[in-house]
């Protein structure tokens, strides 16, 4: 992060004079103070993105400039710079917030590596709170609270896990039943609401990639690992990782997961060091894990961390009661969102909205009243505004061909998009799986049926975890 302002806090002129050369020659703004009044002066007015302090000042102690500063701004890296052998005080700066010491004399390559770390530091924690206030605004507008016994029940339940702090939680449902939604409010009541809340959907990753964005990787750990790199478990240190279909996690990672729930430690990929965290994961899946467990597909032990506390979305057509507050409360939202004068549903329309099926849920229903707002106009919505369809069973909806023909019959596409790799992939699994059953599992044979090569075919059996069920397996 060149053009990063630094203040140099130290009484020695010929030190102050030796780094604001070395600085600016990198490409860094540098400004500098001899005294802690100066200094604490400085970093009110000039607003630097970085403090290098030293702790023996002559007006006052390194340390509580360092907590005058960190009061000012919490997320303001400071550097202390200290002679050898006072470590001690190194050490309660660290307990203080600083964010990392380095020893005189300096040695200047070191000292640019710690800059360069604490400035990237700095601007993923600017780049967190952002997302995290994003997430707030999204959440406040997406969650309402229905009168359903079955829902006030579930709210309950969320609300005991979000005050317990550490305890996990698997939710289980269709997919559009507001999981994600849950998971947040768990993040949003608890003590780690002002920590990140950072998600992943485990469908949507390549499985190889997967470990990497959990677990971070080390330099030259792989081909394309040219740097370190923290993982989200490292980012969301303090706060929540929410795994979002978590069924599709590789076995391999499914250790490694198990391992952060029993110890809350985990090395990055190609490294040796051990990490610590504390990390509230909560998880989610449409998929029955128990029957997964059964045919071997997920580790029975990770399940079990993963459910301390197992939380079931019912889909909307088994709470209808929710149907009618839910459609009203996006219909406002969005009114307002594209300035018309929706103020309700006409009688046709509601027996419509409370008879239809709604096999995409909480999500179906949104980019309907989305999609209704933004293309008609009027006080009401009427019945022939709606153009609800036929409401296919949850079963036709979730196969992969059927969910590609639902999105390109749709006029338009859902603001939040599509989820493109995750259709692809589980229309190549599908394929994949139906040739390798059709050629009772001849690879050969599967090949020519999908006109591939079979090294490619190879891959792709590798990459979506496909293999000879256990019961044809070759003695």
């Amino acid at each position: 992060m060149k053009n990063a302002h630094i203040l140099i806090v130290d009484d020695q002129e010929s030190i102050r004079h030796f780094i604001e050369k070395a600085m600016t020659e990198e490409g860094y703004e540098v400004s500098s103070a001899g005294e802690g009044k100066t200094a604490l002066r400085k970093a009110t007015e000039d607003l630097p993105d970085l403090v290098l302090l030293d702790l023996r000042l002559p007006d006052m102690h390194g340390l509580d400039v360092l907590k005058r500063v960190k009061e000012q701004d919490s997320d303001l890296p400071v550097i202390i710079m200290t002679a050898f052998g006072d470590v001690e005080s190194a050490v309660r700066a660290m307990k203080l917030g600083a964010h990392d010491y380095i020893n005189k004399p300096i040695n200047l390559e070191q000292l640019f590596l710690t800059i360069q770390k604490a400035l990237e530091n700095r601007t993923l924690w600017r780049e967190l709170k952002h997302l995290r206030r994003q997430n707030v605004d999204r959440f406040s507008h997406d969650v309402v609270q229905t009168g359903s016994k079955a829902m006030q029940e579930i709210y309950r339940t969320v609300e005991q896990v979000a005050q317990s702090g550490t305890t996990s939680a698997l939710i289980q449902g269709e997919s559009g039943t507001g999981k994600e939604h849950l998971a947040h409010m768990i993040h949003e009541f608890s003590a780690r609401r002002e920590k990140p809340f950072l998600e992943i959907n485990c469908a949507a990753i390549p499985k190889e990639l997967l470990e990497s964005e959990l677990f971070g990787h080390e330099k030259g750990a792989f081909t394309d690992a040219r740097a370190q790199k923290q993982g989200l478990l490292e980012m969301a240190d303090g706060g929540t990782l929410f795994l979002d279909e978590v069924g599709e996690m590789s076995l391999q990672i499914q250790v490694k997961l198990l391992r952060v729930l029993e110890r809350m430690t985990f090395k990055r990929v190609g490294g040796t060091k051990d990490i610590s965290v504390s990390v509230r994961i909560i998880s989610a899946t449409n998929q029955d894990l128990q029957r997964m467990c059964d045919e071997g597909r997920f580790r029975e032990d990770l399940y079990f961390r993963l459910k301390v506390v197992p939380v079931r979305v019912p889909p909307l057509r088994e709470r209808r009661e929710d149907i009618l507050p839910l459609a009203k409360h996006f219909l406002y939202l969005f009114s307002k969102q594209f300035n018309k004068n929706f103020q309700g549903f006409g009688s046709e329309a509601e027996k419509a909205l409370l008879s239809y099926p709604w096999p995409g849920n909480i999500r179906e229903l949104k980019n309907l009243m989305e999609r209704t707002v933004l293309l008609e106009a009027g006080n009401r919505v009427e019945m022939e505004m709606l153009k609800l369809g036929s409401g296919r069973t949850t079963r036709e909806i979730d196969s992969p061909a059927a969910r590609l023909e639902h999105i390109l019959e749709e006029p338009g596409l859902p603001s939040a998009g599509i989820p493109f790799e995750e259709i692809l992939g589980e229309i190549e699994r599908a394929l994949i799986l139906k040739a390798s059953e059709f050629s009772s599992w001849n690879q050969s044979r599967t090949a020519e049926l999908l006109q591939l090569k079979r090294d490619k075919l190879r891959y792709r059996m590798k990459l979506y975890d496909l293999n000879r069920p256990r019961d044809r397996q070759v003695a």
